[in-house]
This record gives structure tokens, C-alpha cells and sequence, in this order.
């Protein structure tokens, strides 16, 4: 990082804008940056780089970056990487841009590394685990189904799992049976929809073809799912 943070003897301490010449040579599709009330700002190196890095999820190699500039070569560009380190360092960013397998990419401190810990541990903990998936799948098929219904069907009480689908936001009270009780009808939401790509419920695989996934998979599977996300208001099909 001390390496990263040394900036080259002859650069200057205030970096000039791209001429207009020089914003023309990046690549942003024939004025692409003008806009209908005049011309765009103008831009530095220094925040297309920085720009670059902030949207690539992989290390960028510097004569990369240098080419998608327009501008510069590789040492021009570390010479840019060791200013934006240094501008980071003096305002206390949390981040700075880290050599990695002959690349740069943006990184957090070690620092911070007990809380993304937690933040990934979340992320881990929306997984799916074969309870839940079973029943979502009686949910989906059988919608809109009362708590019975679904525990009728799996054998198992179904409460504790029913919270975890409605936290995660794949499943939603619609209503209330006209039975006993009244007890509360559940469906799927457009959350569910778009984690397993269905256009809508018709999409749904034959219950035959779901039996045999399930089979060759083992009920114990954990599949991915979405972090939890705010409730949407929109029900099943009719």
C-alpha cells in the first residue's frame, strides 16, 4: 500500500481537465456526454478512473485502463491511482485502490473487515433451505392456501417456516377462508416471480417435473435466494 500511495516526483500537484480534444478521444459514443441543455461538464482523467474502478466487480490491468480512456498510458495512469489514494487517505475514506494480479481494483480497509463479515454472514442466511422450499412449492401450486392446507400436505408444522418466506418476501398474506376460524390465506409474491424467472404462475413447472428435481437433488439442498426486501402489494393471478 506505502508503494501505492508515493506519487511519482514529476507529477503535478493540480491535475488539468481533459481539453476538448482530449473528451472527445474517451469513449462515449459520438457526444454521448452532451446533453440537451449544452455541453457536458468537463471531466478529469483522474475521475474516469476513478469512475472505472467503481463499476468493475474485477481488477483492471493500467494499459486497460489507459485504453479505455483515450488519454495516457499505464504509468499515467498509476500516477493517477497513487493521487486518488492519497485523496482517499487524506479524507478518511474507508476504501482505497489495491494492486491486484496486475490490476487495480477498489478494496475497503482491513479495518472494516468485522463488519462485512456480518454482511456477508446475512447474505448466507437468506438461503433457501429444503423445508422452505417445499413449502414454497406447496404455496405456489395450491395458492391461496391456509397454514393447514400446507402443513396437511408436508406433515410438518409449517409456521416457523411460513415467517421465513414472508421475511424474505416470496410469500404474502391475500386474504382470509371463508372457513372456521377464518384462518389467513398465503401466496406468492412478484418477489418470487423474479427470483425463479416466471413470467407469471403459468410458467410453473408440471408438478411431475418438479417431483423428479426434487428427487435428484435431495430435499436438503440449499438453493439461493434474495436478502429480504419490502413487502409488494400485488397477489397471485386469479
Amino acid at each position: 500500500m506505502d508503494g501505492a500511495l508515493t506519487l511519482v516526483d514529476d507529477m503535478s500537484d493540480q491535475e488539468q481537465p481533459l481539453s476538448s480534444e482530449s473528451a472527445d478521444s474517451v469513449e462515449t459514443g459520438d457526444g454521448a456526454l452532451e446533453g440537451a441543455a449544452g455541453p457536458a461538464p468537463e471531466v478529469t482523467p483522474r475521475q474516469i478512473i476513478e469512475a472505472l474502478l467503481l463499476a468493475t466487480d474485477s481488477p483492471l490491468a493500467p494499459a486497460r485502463i489507459a485504453q479505455i480512456l483515450g488519454v495516457g498510458d499505464a504509468r499515467s495512469v498509476r500516477q493517477h491511482i497513487a493521487s486518488l489514494n492519497e485523496q482517499y487517505e487524506q479524507t478518511g475514506a474507508s476504501f482505497r485502490i489495491e494492486e491486484i494480479a496486475g490490476g487495480y481494483q477498489m478494496l475497503t480497509l482491513p479495518v472494516f473487515n468485522s463488519w462485512l463479515t456480518k454482511l456477508l454472514k446475512a447474505r448466507q442466511d437468506t438461503r433457501l433451505s429444503g423445508a422452505a422450499m417445499e413449502t414454497l412449492a406447496v404455496i405456489a401450486y395450491k395458492q391461496p392456501a391456509t397454514r393447514a392446507d400446507i402443513e396437511a400436505i408436508r406433515g410438518v408444522a409449517a409456521g416457523e417456516v411460513l415467517n421465513r418466506l414472508r421475511e424474505m418476501n416470496l410469500v404474502k398474506i391475500v386474504g382470509r377462508a371463508e372457513d372456521l376460524g377464518r384462518p389467513l390465506l398465503y401466496g406468492t409474491t412478484k418477489r418470487f416471480l423474479e427470483v425463479f424467472g416466471l413470467a407469471n404462475l403459468e410458467d410453473l413447472p408440471k408438478v411431475e417435473a418438479l417431483r423428479e428435481g426434487l428427487k435428484g437433488a435431495g430435499n436438503n439442498a440449499p438453493i439461493a435466494a434474495p436478502a429480504p426486501a419490502a413487502d409488494d402489494e400485488a397477489g397471485p393471478p386469479a
